[in-house]
């Protein structure tokens, strides 16, 4: 299965991809709570977990939506948001842009990347304008493909969330990406449910999107469980998004959905060990492996023989240690002669073997 992607991508020089180490963002959302020293706790705790970016987003209500209370604005069942408005909600969610700036350069300043998701035209311009060094589509935004075309022609990095998107939906948006100048495109698979459930995760799509666009791939996760980037990992994922918050205590729009610090260095930890254990295709022994193959079995003479004494199964055996000739010969030795006297315990090798 080729998983190569067909453009290399890579955010402020750092490769992504097959062969690279995965990427980990922490998506901060709304876990700041309209504070900003509890932003820039976050972003510092974040580089603690061992994220390797920090993900804002970059909107305000008005750009977003219509203060109305009328019914296509409420938020109806099935969400954690239910019963509140869509103004309201990005109201109380929305990270001020004065901020975004003072963050980025606090990231920078740990060694963390720092980006952001622009939800129009006029938050694509504000970014540009902090020099960030790549975008993210969120997957409600998908569909949106003049905001996808517009994110395309500044020529970042552009990592693409799928959640609710059919496979014709996913193929129009990275056709328009591609179409408007757009290079470096990765895929994130998600499931848009707040949290979402391992088994509604569907991971195996995750290296289909690899292969059926030449991209790379990844996983925006909303479950409560590190198993599942895990497990994305294993099959193939560059990419980890997880939400992010100092404590699901503090009330918040995201809170029900995000790791605290400990879970998140867990799943990094958890993902890293995946890595190393991922490897390559190896038959070999491993240099570690050497010490064991002693325990291995092999021949050894099991009684006292005589010179000219026919070996048999009586008085040679596959036994351990390894140190004898290879299991595999004993047909060959079977019925041949002692060359010599034997002790009982004797590894058996061809010298003890009459030609």
């Amino acid at each position: 299965m080729n998983t190569t992607p067909s453009h290399p991508f890579a955010i402020a020089g750092r490769p992504i991809g097959p062969g690279h180490p995965v990427y980990v963002i922490a998506e901060m959302s709304a876990n700041h709570n309209q504070d900003y020293e509890q932003a820039a706790a976050i972003v510092r705790a974040a580089k603690d977990a061992g994220a390797d970016a920090i993900k804002l987003q970059t909107y305000t209500p008005d750009t977003m939506t219509l203060d109305l209370r009328t019914p296509v604005f409420q938020i109806g069942q099935g969400t954690i948001w239910e019963g509140k408005n869509l103004y309201e909600l990005y109201g109380e969610a929305c990270t001020p842009w004065d901020w975004q700036p003072r963050l980025k350069r606090l990231a920078e300043s740990l060694g963390l990347h720092c980006f952001s998701t622009p939800f129009d035209a006029s938050s694509v311009d504000f970014l540009e304008a902090m020099d960030v060094p790549a975008h993210k589509i969120a997957s409600f935004e998908l569909v949106d493909l003049p905001l996808v075309r517009r994110v395309a022609r500044t020529g970042k990095p552009v990592i693409m969330s799928t959640g609710m998107g059919s496979l014709d939906e996913v193929v129009e948006a990275v056709n328009a990406f591609r179409e408007a100048g757009g290079k470096q495109l990765a895929l994130l698979k998600c499931t848009s449910a707040y949290p979402s459930k391992p088994e509604d995760m569907n991971l195996r799509t995750i290296p289909d999107l690899a292969t059926r666009f030449g991209l790379c791939a990844g996983l925006s996760d909303h479950t409560l469980d590190i198993t599942v980037p895990v497990a994305a990992v294993a099959l193939g994922a560059c990419i980890i998004e997880k939400h992010f918050t100092l404590s699901r205590a503090t009330p918040g729009p995201d809170s029900a959905f995000s790791l605290e610090p400990a879970e998140f260095r867990a799943m990094v930890d958890a993902v890293r060990t995946t890595e190393r254990a991922l490897g390559r295709v190896a038959y070999a022994m491993s240099p570690k492996e050497e010490a064991s193959r002693i325990f291995r079995r092999s021949l050894f003479v099991v009684r006292d023989l005589r010179p000219g004494e026919v070996f048999s199964e009586d008085n040679v055996r596959c036994i351990r240690p390894g140190c004898g000739l290879l299991p595999r010969h004993l047909p060959e030795v079977l019925g041949r002669k002692a060359s010599r006297e034997i002790a009982r315990g004797t590894p058996l090798d061809w010298n003890l073997v009459a030609s």
